[in-house]
């Protein structure tokens, strides 16, 4: 046991338990060493079985752990950056769920102490960088076989949205992940954005406007476009075209299993995200502990976190305003390869 990774898990929720699973079940070279979480009944649960593990309810205590020697954390957001604060102060690297930070002056506070540590100990949890499908978009668009990327056209779409779901989180929570898609893709930072609403849906939670048409411009002049519908009362649906100068590329239609009988032809609908991104996730988490054993920290960074809350906070404005909202970033550290400057002009109406 003594030469596999060991990893506090923060968080034994619905996201924390399917992690702890994985690093028991999946990933090689990792092992749980220890968890925390206030409902400490929920957190022996996600544990029963695993030999030696140890539970405790503060955050503190697990990082403390005899053995620690990496982070994941999978608590609510709002608790993202103590955690992250208290890793770095013991030298930890951290896998991170997103977001970084909800708000982006917590995120970027985060990004700033990681900077003044003067290395990388931080990996942000944005998991379709990890997705066979969206691996090969990047890779075809990288080519430039296609020519220039002029437009992306997103489909986000759940099943039902949780208790407590607002119509904020429509963006700073399921939209944040085509924001990171976006920028990744393209190499290029979200510059402003636009948020339509059709008549919500009769199916939508009293006082959620669910769905809702976003809009973002980019530093490269290409536009990117996401249906963010989270109660389509069908499934879990996550697409994306490409639409390029010399050619398109679509992905999100080709990984389920289409069942034929006497009846017709049916197709499976992924039900929510942990089913979707099932292999992302194990490809993530196995890349991290690879990264991590091997004293380096690779994937979407502290920075990137930063930039999607930044552009999230821009996309709640412009649900309430009902205009055009620019993106407002702060000078980029060295750590992160520093722009020198900030990259947008101050947000303004339209």
């Amino acid at each position: 046991m003594g030469d596999l990774l060991g990893v506090a898990v923060l968080g034994a929720g619905h996201m924390g338990a399917d992690h702890i699973r994985r690093l028991d079940h999946v990933v090689s070279g990792a092992r749980v060493v220890s968890v925390a979480d206030p409902e400490t009944d929920r957190a022996k649960e996600a544990t029963a079985g695993i030999e030696g593990v140890l539970v405790h309810a503060e955050p503190a205590a697990a990082l403390e752990a005899p053995g620690v020697q990496a982070v994941l954390v999978a608590s609510p957001g709002p608790a993202h950056e103590e955690a992250l604060l208290a890793a770095f102060a013991r030298g930890l690297p951290v896998l991170c769920e997103k977001p970084l930070v909800p708000d982006a002056a917590g995120a970027l506070r985060v990004a700033e102490a990681e900077a003044r540590l003067g290395r990388r100990l931080a990996q942000v949890g944005f998991m379709r960088r990890y997705d066979a499908e969206y691996v090969r978009l990047k890779s075809l668009l990288d080519s430039g076989r296609l020519g220039r990327p002029l437009m992306l056209h997103c489909t986000h779409r759940n099943v039902s949205s949780p208790p407590g779901f607002t119509t904020a989180m429509l963006i700073n929570s399921s939209v944040s992940h085509e924001i990171d898609t976006a920028r990744w893709l393209l190499g290029q930072e979200l510059t402003a954005v636009s948020a339509l609403r059709p008549r919500p849906s009769r199916n939508a939670p009293e006082g959620l406007v669910d769905p809702q048409f976003v809009l973002f411009e980019t530093s490269g002049g290409a536009l990117v476009d996401v249906e963010i519908f989270v109660n389509s009362g069908f499934g879990y649906q996550v697409r994306c075209e490409a639409v390029c100068e010399d050619g398109s590329a679509r992905i999100g239609e080709g990984h389920t299993m289409v069942v034929t009988t006497a009846d017709g032809a049916s197709e499976e609908v992924a039900r929510d995200y942990l089913v979707r991104f099932a292999e992302a996730y194990d490809r993530e988490v196995q890349a991290w502990a690879d990264a991590t054993r091997q004293g380096r920290v690779t994937g979407p960074s502290a920075w990137d976190g930063y930039a999607a809350s930044a552009v999230a906070e821009a996309g709640v404005r412009a649900q309430l305003s009902g205009g055009r909202e620019t993106v407002d970033l702060a000078p980029r550290p060295d750590l992160y390869g520093g722009a020198g400057g900030r990259t947008n002009a101050p947000r303004t109406h339209a």
